[in-house]
């Protein structure tokens, strides 16, 4: 920046409003309507040259200047809100539930939502806070705090550091706070100070003039609070990352041992025992509930887990060798907590199948059977060879089974309502017979089949839905809130005053101002002056505005 020279000697910024050493104000800056030169000086950032108010002339002084603009920066913090409200029209991806019939975002958001639900989807809205153009959104409002702070602290932080006591007469005499008192006495004078410095402000002392200031720190408290809004933005940005921030799900049914999803295949969950508890229906507490629900009410959904990890490296195809790291009941609303991870009880499915035992019978002979094999639901085999010879061979399998249109399909991957196509080879025949059978239901095609399949036997199982959560961004997001809380006190609870005290050819000339609460700082002055014969400061402001009144009655 180029300087432009005080007549007090110092070089000031070009831009500069108020000289930052005597506070002689430049008129060519002042901005004053006609030549009104009595006018109030504007003391917004002490008349400090900042940047975004001095050059426009490169690209980078453009860039600068529109995210050193508040107005922008709010503009661009409604458009990051409405995006928000956006994003939680319907469930975003992530949270669509474990149990849905198609959990495929292109099929699940129209078969829900109808034609707003496919719109929704093909505007990338189910995956909305971590699209691209959101994070750029919320970088642009960090890169806006981070810019319009500096823009406006490193002169302020200037402006106020170089300050003196000695100020020069058009800055003191356009305060809104100010007196002048000829032929004061020294002594006055004396007991001013020292009342001032009882009321803890610092003292600043220069050639016999004085400068008491109070609070200073307060001025910051805007700027604290920005800090807390970039660290909370930087723990936003940082939750979009695996590393950081998990949230996941995971279906485990009872006696199962399978991989805990979002951890690198280093963690394994096994559920011993899923406990479902009623409460009592004699309960007198509940009874009236129960009655009026027309069912019972859940005491405690809670699964016992243990929780191995992997154990060294482990070769592809090969079994991993675990170690156990805890053994712990889930319950609802007390997860279970290890290496940073959480467990939380989300939900289950009851009487789940587990296995199925079906047995081969005369198609005229119900009491003849050629015996039975057994079908894990969850992992069935393609074949099963019976000891007499009958190879049973499994066509389709649908764990859920539902007629839509016509055609079979399952409605889920779990064995709700299982349903078979199976084809059964007699001994020494090449031959297979086709046979379809599900719950309450067992079809012969052909109307041909000299044997017929049944169901003579089956188990079931509860399955535990677990919320898999990791949130390293927490204490960030913790950190941040309280800075913005410190800055919010900072600026709220204290007011930064300034009260200065001049002599010119024997005149005691006294100013004050202060960034907010001027009742406050004229009660400070009030005080100060008890005992002395210095008059008293005028509010100029006020002194104006009955002007402008009296002017209008006037007329």
């Amino acid at each position: 920046m180029n300087k432009l020279k005080c007549e007090c000697g110092h070089f000031n910024p070009e831009g500069t409003i108020l000289c930052e050493s005597c506070g002689k104000p430049i008129e060519e800056n002042q901005h004053l309507d006609g030549n009104d030169k009595s006018k109030l000086l504007n003391m917004r950032y002490e008349g400090s040259a900042r940047r975004s108010l001095t050059y426009n002339r490169t690209i980078v002084d453009k860039i600068w200047n529109f995210f050193s603009s508040v107005r922008n920066g709010v503009i661009l913090i409604v458009i990051a809100l409405i995006a928000s409200g956006i994003g939680t029209i319907f469930p975003q991806a992530m949270y669509i539930p474990a149990n849905a019939p198609n959990r495929d975002p292109s099929v699940y958001y129209e078969e829900t939502y109808g034609i707003l639900g496919k719109i929704y989807y093909q505007l990338g809205f189910h995956e909305l806070y971590s699209s691209w153009w959101y994070m750029i959104l919320i970088a642009l409002i960090g890169v806006s705090l981070v810019i319009c702070s500096l823009d406006r602290f490193i002169p302020l932080y200037r402006a106020l550091k170089i300050q003196k006591p000695k100020r020069h007469y058009s800055f003191l005499s356009r305060q809104r706070l100010f007196s002048e008192t000829p032929d004061f006495s020294p002594e006055d004078k004396k007991k001013v100070v020292e009342n001032l410095k009882n009321m803890r402000y610092k003292i600043f002392e220069q050639d016999g003039q004085v400068l008491a200031e109070k609070n200073r720190f307060s001025r910051w408290g805007p700027y604290v609070n920005h800090i807390g809004l970039i660290i909370i933005l930087i723990a936003a940005l940082l939750r979009m990352t695996p590393f950081m921030f998990i949230d996941d799900y995971v279906w485990v049914r009872e006696g199962e041992r399978k991989v805990i999803p979002s951890t690198d295949g280093q963690y394994y969950i096994e559920n011993k025992k899923f406990h479902l508890e009623y409460y009592d229906e004699d309960d007198e507490r509940y009874k009236e509930a129960m009655e009026r629900m027309g069912q019972l009410v859940v005491k405690n959904y809670q699964t016992d887990v243990v929780i191995y990890k992997v154990k060294g490296e482990t070769i592809p195809g090969q079994e991993p060798e675990l170690e156990k790291v805890t053994e712990d009941a889930i319950r609802m609303n007390e997860p279970l907590k290890f290496d940073g991870y959480r467990l939380y009880q989300s939900g289950y499915q009851e009487n789940e199948f587990s296995t199925m035992t079906f047995g081969i019978f005369a198609a005229n002979d119900e009491e003849k059977s050629f015996g039975e094999f057994t079908v894990d639901l969850m992992s069935p085999e393609e074949t099963y060879e019976l000891e007499n010879g009958f190879k049973v061979e499994i066509s389709q399998y649908f764990p859920d089974y539902i007629l839509q249109d016509g055609e079979p399909t399952t409605q889920s991957k779990f064995p709700k309502n299982p349903a078979f196509v199976f084809r059964v080879y007699p001994p020494d025949s090449d031959e297979p017979e086709v046979s379809f059978i599900g719950i309450g239901r067992n079809i012969d095609p052909t109307g041909e089949n000299k044997y017929r399949l049944g169901i003579t036997d089956f188990s079931t199982h509860y399955a535990s839905g677990l919320t898999v959560r990791k949130d390293l961004t927490l204490p960030i997001f913790v950190v941040g809130a309280a800075i913005f809380m410190i800055g919010v006190i900072q600026g709220m609870y204290w007011q930064h005053r300034r009260v200065w005290i001049n002599e010119k050819e024997g005149t005691l000339l006294l100013a004050a101002h202060t960034n907010k609460n001027w009742f406050g700082i004229k009660r400070d002055i009030e005080k100060a002056l008890e005992g002395t014969e210095i008059n008293m400061v005028v509010d100029q402001e006020e002194e104006d505005l009955e002007k402008v009144e009296q002017t209008a009655t006037q007329e």
